[in-house]
């Protein structure tokens, strides 16, 4: 049907539902007249990142005003910043699987309740490069974690839950496809690897603490090579493993 799933039994029995990061709810807020018409999703990490982006496509769909005065719908909390642009819908999403785990919870069933139909949701952001080009885009066809697997490992009460992160593989190849079309931007399909800090989780040298030598870092990082990964971040496996989940066409 095209519908945004969520996998919640006990949503059904609740008489509001409240997105409270996102200053949002099902009974303080008309969610379908908002939201019912939104195609596509895309969300980074940065507030006025996400902000500009809005402003971007506001020009390239031609739409009415010069995009200056796009309100942000989450105004009244200051974790995300949201902006419409037409049937686009730009979302911050802070910094690390827990941040953008918490907005992507919310945002998916605020896309359920808007009775939303084929969404595409795409994250955009800065990334650590990996044997590339600086400035390459990366389209992401796998997140792995940081032994190269393809999969997300979560915390529910004392189990641990493993969830598949493969992305939409048709959409990857529409992207590369569109990238074509801009010859300033080396584009390539790669898996990402997903971490859950900057410094020590990535082989940074440079952080509060390094138990590891810099030859060690770079055999880490020739054997991630050697596995596809590409590029390295903090967010895609939580972002591959919802989206996955809850059927909407996914990629990062």
């Amino acid at each position: 049907s095209g519908l945004v799933h969520i996998k919640n039994p006990h949503l059904d029995s609740m008489e509001e539902d409240v997105l409270y990061h996102l200053d949002l709810g099902t009974k303080t807020h008309n969610l379908p007249a908002m939201f019912g018409d939104i195609k596509f999703v895309c969300v980074g990490g940065s507030p006025n990142r996400m902000r500009a982006f809005a402003q971007f496509m506001h020009k390239e769909l031609g739409l009415t005003g010069d995009g200056e005065d796009l309100a942000d719908i989450c105004a009244g909390t200051d974790r995300y910043a949201m902006y419409r642009a037409g049937p686009v819908l730009s979302i911050s999403h802070g910094m690390g699987i827990p941040s953008i785990s918490i907005m992507l919870h919310e945002l998916i069933k605020l896309l359920h309740h808007a009775k939303c139909r084929d969404v595409t949701i795409i994250r955009i952001g800065t990334s650590g490069g990996l044997g590339i080009e600086a400035g390459s885009v990366v389209i992401t066809d796998t997140a792995v974690d940081s032994s190269f697997r393809p999969q997300f490992e979560q915390m529910v009460l004392d189990d641990v839950v493993v969830r598949s992160t493969e992305l939409d593989k048709d959409l990857a190849e529409e992207l590369l496809a569109c990238s074509k079309e801009i010859p300033d931007f080396p584009t390539l399909i790669g898996h990402t690897m997903c971490t859950y800090d900057f410094y020590e989780g990535q082989g940074r040298l440079d952080g509060a603490l390094c138990s590891f030598s810099s030859e060690k870092k770079l055999e880490y990082l020739k054997r991630a090579y050697d596995a596809g990964v590409r590029n390295i971040e903090m967010e895609s496996a939580v972002f591959a493993a919802l989206c996955g989940l809850c059927g909407l066409r996914g990629e990062s």
